[in-house]
């Protein structure tokens, strides 16, 4: 309803024509669902037995993954609710990376859960309290749960990694990709005053087709795909110095039109000779800096490629401002905006500079630098599909792993850690006490959603994994007992090398219950009319 009607019966219009509305337990019903739909998409692809899915867009391109990220990343979503749901995902991933399928559904148990508290009247605002005080008391049992490790401990490291890519694609090469993460963290971390950083920003990631998973490799330098500009330019060096420039080897043309006004032939050659001895004297300035090696952002004129040619100067032009920045922490050089001040400190070093053909590119590696602060990672396969899942799992694979670099504290997987914090619920629930205990409840039955789906996912009876999961955890070192969803069994996760960042599982709890939080608290959707394509906004219909 777009208007209020007045006591003598006459309508008053407070909203445009066309605008839609939906109030009260209509509006929460709705928001619900939707938000319920999209855990519901994710929901099959929690776990090492979860299934893919398969995207195409409207170009007819295919996506096959189970990345939680990727797949909402891909789907149009059109509801406002949903569209809260898919920004979880976003936000899990670019805080930690991972655990956005966990976010996702247990934001969507969450919301299932408190229908069921508005259906026995329960008020919104008492159910979003009682989350807030669930969340809090499950991250104070996290700390005291969670496990520290040390940074420098690769075994635990491995098991992070090898967790994190338990759902993915990749099969029998999680070894070595899991090996190649660490050791691209490692060497990218630095320590900031008393804090550890690990910004994976650092790791460049290129993918190509061809060969096989197994011939991924980690770089320790920087790949940048380009080629020697120059035909005659050597194609390997080595032990190098490399200048990195932000300015054009051109002469620059004048913003403003001028006109030269030649009578001799003599003076038009001088002319000439002036902007071949210009882009000479560029290139002098280059080699009397040491350097044998030149990445610059900007162009090169084709005289200044012959000259740099002659002096044996490999070059590659339009390098990506990313990659010059890169290229500067790998090699200790510094980018240059001006010729001018081009001096032998400024300058990078490598072991070896040497262009490669890889697939059908050509491609110039900058390796063997000395401790590098940027380092990078050729991933090949054999399909393209298989390419850009590789490049999920590695990127899952670097956020674990700089998450216990940053924050050294791990959970046990397979469900353990939330069978304990829904255990741990259940006894503060008493506590607190009135109708925020059942919120509380509620957050203890949702939280459970992880094993149950896992259980699910593995083909497994998930409620007779529940009781058993109840019974370990209530005794002694309960808190690491989780489901093996290879046996359907319950294990000591810790045994098994289940163990998951302490910081993915805060991240994934805080992020559901504030999307659930901030959808139970809307009781009005009001939507305006969308313009019919073609018409302008406020143009009348006859006109159109």
């Amino acid at each position: 309803m777009a208007y209020l009607t007045t006591q003598a019966g006459q309508p008053v219009l407070i909203l445009k024509e066309g605008t839609g509305r939906r109030r009260g337990r209509d509006a929460q019903r709705n928001n619900i669902m939707a938000a319920r739909i999209i855990a519901e998409v994710l929901r099959t692809t929690l776990g090492p037995r979860g299934m893919d899915k398969m995207l195409v867009d409207s170009l007819g391109d295919i996506t096959i993954t189970n990345d939680g990220a990727a797949i909402l990343d891909e789907i149009d979503v059109e509801h406002p609710a949903a569209k809260m749901m898919v920004e979880v995902a976003k936000t899990q991933d670019d805080m930690v990376g991972d655990g956005t399928t966990t976010a996702v559904i247990l934001a969507g148990e969450l919301l299932r859960e408190a229908e069921e508290l508005l259906n026995q009247n329960i008020h919104p605002t008492v159910i979003v309290g009682g989350y807030r005080k669930a969340v809090q008391k499950a991250v104070e049992a996290l700390d005291k749960v969670g496990t520290t490790v040390d940074p420098k401990d690769r075994a635990t490291l491995k098991k992070v990694a090898m967790t994190s890519m338990g759902s993915k694609a990749v099969g029998a090469a999680r070894d070595q990709l899991a090996e190649i993460a660490i050791d691209a963290v490692k060497q990218i971390a630095e320590q900031r005053g008393e804090k550890r950083i690990a910004d994976i920003d650092n790791v460049q990631i290129i993918k190509k087709e061809g060969k096989s998973l197994f011939d991924t490799q980690l770089v320790r330098g920087i790949i940048v795909d380009k080629e020697v500009v120059h035909a005659s330019m050597p194609k390997r060096v080595e032990n190098t110095k490399i200048a990195l420039l932000d300015c054009p080897l051109e002469v620059e043309k004048t913003e403003f039109n001028a006109e030269i006004r030649i009578r001799d032939p003599t003076q038009m050659k001088a002319f000439l000779d002036k902007e071949t001895r210009m882009l000479k004297d560029m290139v002098e300035k280059i080699k009397a800096s040491g350097a044998k090696v030149l990445f610059c952002q900007k162009g090169i004129d084709d005289m200044a490629q012959h000259f740099l040619a002659k002096e044996g100067i490999i070059t590659a032009r339009r390098v990506k401002e990313s990659d010059m920045e890169k290229l500067a922490r790998a090699t200790g050089g510094r980018v240059i905006a001006n010729l001018d001040d081009l001096k032998s400190e400024d300058l990078g070093k490598a072991g070896l500079v040497e262009e490669r053909k890889v697939g059908e590119d050509k491609m110039i590696f900058v390796e063997k630098c000395k401790d590098p602060r940027s380092v990078a990672i050729l991933i090949r396969a054999g399909l393209e599909r298989m390419v850009d899942e590789a490049e999920r799992a590695m990127n899952d694979a670097l956020s674990v792993v700089s998450d216990v670099i940053e924050y050294n504290k791990i959970v046990a997987g397979g469900g353990a850690i939330e069978a304990e914090i829904a255990k741990i619920l259940r006894s503060y629930a008493t506590k607190v006490g009135g109708r925020e205990q059942l919120a509380v409840e509620a957050f203890a039955d949702s939280i459970e959603i992880v094993p149950k789906t896992l259980a699910e996912n593995a083909g497994l009876e998930s409620i007779d994994i529940l009781v058993g999961l109840r019974a370990a955890h209530e005794k002694a070192k309960g808190h690491l007992m989780g489901v093996d969803v290879f046996t359907g069994k319950i294990v000591d996760m810790y045994k098994n090398g289940v163990v998951e960042p302490l910081r993915v599982k805060e991240q994934a709890m805080k992020s559901a219950a504030e999307v659930a939080s901030m959808i139970l608290r809307i009781d009005d959707v009001i939507a305006a009319t969308k313009p019919k394509e073609g018409k302008a906004p406020g143009m009348p219909e006859e006109e159109y």
